[in-house]
């Protein structure tokens, strides 16, 4: 049910050794199908080794499924063993293959910058950061490909979901912004645009703004290799 655009697909194998600046190329692809007599639409983000999938219906701002792991290719296969399924309860998946790719369009858009895998580190209050390990399993992680942005919560030990957003976003001068296209936890903010402060240092990303509900916030990601 997740699937199908050529195969211009980074190749995870040639890629190794090549560091981070490889490591955040990625590419962005979509594609619809009907399930129920409903047009379902797939939003692929995927780098040299990872691939997420999310299904939302743009009519209606209702968001339907994602999944995203670590892939492997084998010949024209893509085998993606999963860090993440929204659907686990029902389906049980935790590995899926992918063999076809015909239908899918790329929708990839200029390299900006912050692109690659990023995960919550912390936050600061007033001048004090507060810092979490980022290598426990529960897990906020957002990837940003192409002009793509999709925020994911998780727990890699229960595999349980605990959230998601996505959409389209914008980084320059300093300037981060996103519009929302999917939101697992209140579809009402699908198609509002948010706008924040970054700052990079290094592999931390400190973000600054009002989240989607108002309240202050002031956040460190730290870039996720893998």
């Amino acid at each position: 049910f997740f699937f199908q655009a050529e195969d211009g697909i980074p190749d995870a194998q040639e890629s190794r050794g090549l560091g981070d600046v490889y490591k955040r190329q990625g590419q962005a692809f979509s594609f619809n199908s009907l399930q129920s007599g409903q047009l379902i639409k797939h939003r692929i983000l995927m780098d040299d080794e990872y691939f997420v999938e999310t299904q939302f219906m743009s009519s209606s701002n209702q968001f339907v499924k994602t999944i995203g792991g670590f892939y492997q290719k084998n010949g024209k296969e893509l085998i993606v063993n999963l860090e993440f399924n929204s659907n686990f309860s029902n389906d049980s998946l935790k590995t899926i293959s992918i063999s076809d790719r015909s239908g899918w369009e790329k929708i990839s858009g200029v390299t900006l910058p912050l692109q690659g895998k990023w995960l919550m580190s912390g936050r600061v209050r007033g001048k004090t950061e507060r810092r979490r390990d980022t290598n426990q399993p529960r897990k906020t992680m957002k990837i940003l490909v192409d002009g793509y942005f999709q925020w994911i919560a998780f727990n890699t030990n229960t595999f349980s979901f605990m959230g998601t957003g996505g959409g389209s976003y914008s980084a320059e001068n300093g300037i981060y912004k996103e519009k929302i296209d999917y939101f697992s936890r209140d579809n009402k903010k699908v198609g509002i645009s948010l706008s924040f402060s970054y700052l990079k240092k290094g592999k931390d990303w400190y973000h600054k703004g009002f989240s989607s509900k108002g309240d202050p916030m002031h956040e460190i990601w730290v870039f996720r290799n893998p």
